[in-house]
Formats: structure tokens, C-alpha cells, sequence
């Protein structure tokens, strides 16, 4: 059993935020970035989607490293790792729908799959899957491929919900948006902790997706027309304005 000394250690040593408010927004905004800026290097800036997708890899191969030899919790690494996570992981959905064809369908059902292996290996070795008590080396590398995992497979299931399926970006939006409510209200009613926090991660993506078309497509394809570099520098600015506070916010705490 865990005595309070026992939980404020692992509390300090945990490699990942604290679940808050803005944590969320933060993550939703992430996974925007990742929809609007892969399109907008692949397609605006006329790089193509085999260099980008090969620089976006090179850079969180190189995030990652930085941020799997941090002792502990650094807001600045982590969130560039999350973001550069939403951004491959956008491509590899794309590479298989646009680039091999295969059916948003089935590569909705691979992910989830792959992602139900990676939970219950991870359950299976380690006996939690809590994000609380991400202290080691083997649960944090767990923890990632599950994060890249439901990335890929949030945003297969957001095109699949707003383009196979003709949801539209709206309702996209509405439609994610009221699930997460959804999960949250489960959650404050006693819901499993880890579950819900996992089912919501899973539903940001298309939401985000769904939220990053909706401002940037033009208005002839259902959107606001603001382009891929205007959404992706207004969230990019809100993500950096509070990563910056969280940092300050930890810097105090260890001073």
C-alpha cells in the first residue's frame, strides 16, 4: 500500500502533466496543430508528404530521446512531443488511406486493435495503466506508443465519422464534443478514473481534427476559410502562451 510519502515521490518523479483543464485544451489544440500542420508543410509550403512526413518522424525521434532522458515531468519537451506525436501520427493515417488506399474502415479497426494489444501488454506487465505513476523507463515507453496509437486511430475514426460517413466538420465538432461530455460526466459519477481518461484522450483527436478543418477549410467546403497556416499559428501561440506557465509553474516548484 502507498503511504502519502510513497505518492508525493511518484507524484514528483511522474513524467507526464497533472490531468487539469489545461491539459485538455492543451491536447485538443494539439492534435489541431498536427491536423492543420502536417496539411499546411505537405500541401501550402509545397514540401510534399514523403519529406515532410520524414522530417516530422526525424524530429520526434529526437523529441522523444530529449524527453525519455528527463528525470521527471519539463512542460516544454513534453507538449513539443505531443505535438510532433499528433503530426505523425495524422500521417501515418494518411499514408494509408491516400498513399495505399486502404479502406478508413479497416484502418479505424487495426488501430484500435493495435491499441487494445498495447493496453493489455502494458496491463499485463506492468499492472496499471495509470498515467499517475509513469516513473519508469518501460511504463513510459508504453505510455508513448499508446499516446502515437491514439492519434492514428482518433484520426481514422475522425475521418471516418466526417468524411466516409459524411458527418461534415460541424458536426464533427458537436458530435465528439458531446461524447467527451459524455466521458466526463461518467467520470464525475464514478466511472473507472483510467477508462475515461483514455476514452476522452482517444475522442480529442477527431475532435481537434474535426475542430482544425471546420477553421481552416474554406467555406465552399464547409469551413470558416481561415487556411492551415492562420488556425495553425493561433493554436500554436495559445499552446506556447500556456506550456510557458506551466514551465514557470514547475521551475518555482523546484527552486
Amino acid at each position: 500500500m502507498n503511504t502519502p510519502s510513497t505518492k508525493s515521490v511518484h507524484r514528483w518523479l511522474n513524467k507526464v502533466p497533472e490531468i487539469t483543464l489545461g491539459f485538455w485544451i492543451v491536447k485538443i489544440m494539439s492534435t489541431t496543430v498536427g491536423e492543420t500542420g502536417a496539411d499546411y508543410l505537405a500541401v501550402n509550403a509545397g514540401l510534399g508528404k514523403t519529406v515532410t512526413g520524414s522530417a516530422m518522424a526525424a524530429l520526434l525521434a529526437t523529441a522523444l530521446f530529449v524527453q525519455l532522458r528527463m528525470r521527471r515531468y519539463v512542460p516544454w519537451i513534453y507538449w513539443l512531443t505531443v505535438v510532433l506525436v499528433s503530426v505523425v501520427g495524422t500521417q501515418i493515417t494518411d499514408a494509408l488511406t491516400d498513399g495505399l488506399g486502404i479502406s478508413l474502415y479497416l484502418s479505424t479497426a487495426v488501430f484500435a486493435v493495435a491499441l487494445a494489444v498495447i493496453f493489455a501488454v502494458w496491463y499485463q506487465t506492468e499492472r496499471t495503466l495509470s498515467i499517475q505513476t509513469i516513473f519508469t523507463r518501460r511504463r513510459e515507453l508504453f505510455y508513448w506508443a499508446a499516446i502515437l496509437c491514439t492519434f492514428a486511430l482518433g484520426t481514422a475514426a475522425g475521418d471516418l465519422a466526417t468524411e466516409a460517413l459524411g458527418l461534415g466538420f460541424q458536426w464533427g465538432v458537436i458530435v465528439f464534443g458531446v461524447l467527451i461530455a459524455i466521458t466526463t460526466a461518467a467520470f464525475y459519477m464514478g466511472a473507472n478514473t483510467v477508462l475515461t481518461f483514455w476514452v476522452a484522450y482517444i475522442l480529442t483527436r477527431p475532435l481537434g481534427a474535426s475542430l482544425g478543418d471546420l477553421l481552416s477549410q474554406a467555406q465552399t467546403y464547409g469551413g470558416l476559410g481561415l487556411g492551415a497556416m492562420l488556425t495553425s499559428v493561433i493554436f500554436l501561440a495559445v499552446i506556447i502562451g500556456l506550456v510557458a506557465v506551466a514551465q514557470r509553474q514547475v521551475s518555482r516548484t523546484t527552486t
